[in-house]
């Protein structure tokens, strides 16, 4: 199968996952919807993120290519899943990681919308990789209110697709304009790090307030010239930087729970930052924090750090601050 066609079925597949929460959703409580209904990977299983693994089974049954045999990677899952059903991972093509609520808590009390992810890969068994993901899609899980989703999409070898629908009306996905941030400095611009919940947020501030102090210069201003958006999901931050809204984005989740031996908090896994080739193609910079690609095999255990940039300029006045930085605070 070529890696157009992997991507136009993640962008169904993600279409179906959309189509099932918003509607799914109707009617319940944010109560309801954030009842705990699990734990996996290090991470909390609302009653929300049902209706995503709900979609996800129904979809790959009806719509997979039984001749492309794929083994499944989610939250969740207590055995191998595979499709056609009955297939062992060791006799797939396809390796498919999948977050199908990237962002839960924003969305399940309707405060700020969630995002499906979906990336394949050749199947390499325990070597397979995001390094190695051929096609990727994000799509927008909206909040009630809100009318109008967004899908990204790319593979490989092609371009970045940047689309959005109507979802209530169910009209056809029309093109959306993107251009990440051609910015020179961060002066008056959106650029944060990670520090959703307390673990490691004190850490993680004056490692920030060290960077900005150095590249903007501490109380240079009367008025605040940095600003900081803590959108409570990765896909949600490939958005913003993607789109423009952002010029450095990072999560260090890592490398500061490792510092202070928190291995058992929540951090960046390798489904929630399965879609950075769509990064790579809108020209906004994605590396490891200290430097690299951010590797790593498509698991549902695995930390992934990472930082973003929105173009090359602020990449190179950022990143020799950032490391020494982290050189320092994360012996």
């Amino acid at each position: 199968m070529d890696q157009e066609k992997l991507r136009l079925l993640l962008c169904e597949l993600g279409a179906a996952i959309r189509s099932k929460v918003v509607s799914a959703r109707q009617g319940l409580s944010a109560e309801k919807l954030a009842a705990v209904t699990g734990e996996a990977g290090g991470d909390t299983i609302f009653a929300i993120d049902r209706f995503g693994e709900d979609a996800i089974l129904e979809w790959f049954r009806a719509q997979w290519p039984s001749e492309e045999p794929v083994q499944i990677v989610m939250e969740g899952l207590e055995s191998e899943l595979c499709f056609p059903e009955g297939k062992s991972a060791a006799d797939t093509k396809w390796k498919c990681i999948i977050d199908p609520i990237d962002g839960t808590r924003g969305l399940m009390y309707d405060k700020r919308s969630a995002w499906a992810l979906a990336a394949i890969a050749p199947q390499r068994g325990e070597e397979t990789r995001l390094s190695q993901i051929l096609a990727c899609a994000m799509t927008e899980l909206p909040v009630s209110k809100q009318w109008r989703a967004d899908q990204f999409s790319t593979n490989f070898d092609g371009p970045l697709f940047a689309t959005w629908c109507d979802w209530r009306a169910g009209t056809a996905p029309e093109p959306l304009p993107i251009a990440p941030s051609t910015a020179t400095n961060f002066d008056h611009g959106f650029a944060s790090l990670v520090k959703f919940f307390p673990e490691g947020r004190t850490l993680t501030a004056q490692i920030e307030e060290r960077l900005w102090d150095q590249l903007v210069g501490a109380n240079s201003s009367r008025s605040p010239v940095i600003f900081d958006d803590q959108y409570l999901s990765t896909a949600g931050q490939f958005h913003e930087m993607i789109t423009g809204r952002d010029r450095l984005v990072g999560d260090l989740r890592p490398l500061v729970f490792h510092a202070l031996d928190l291995e058992s908090s929540l951090v960046c896994h390798p489904y929630d930052a399965c879609a950075w080739l769509l990064l790579k193609k809108a020209g906004v910079v994605f590396e490891h924090p200290l430097g690299g690609f951010p590797d790593a095999p498509l698991d549902t255990e695995t930390g992934v750090a990472w930082i973003a940039y929105a173009n090359e300029t602020l990449a190179a006045k950022a990143r020799p601050v950032l490391q020494k930085i982290l050189r320092e605070f994360l012996p």
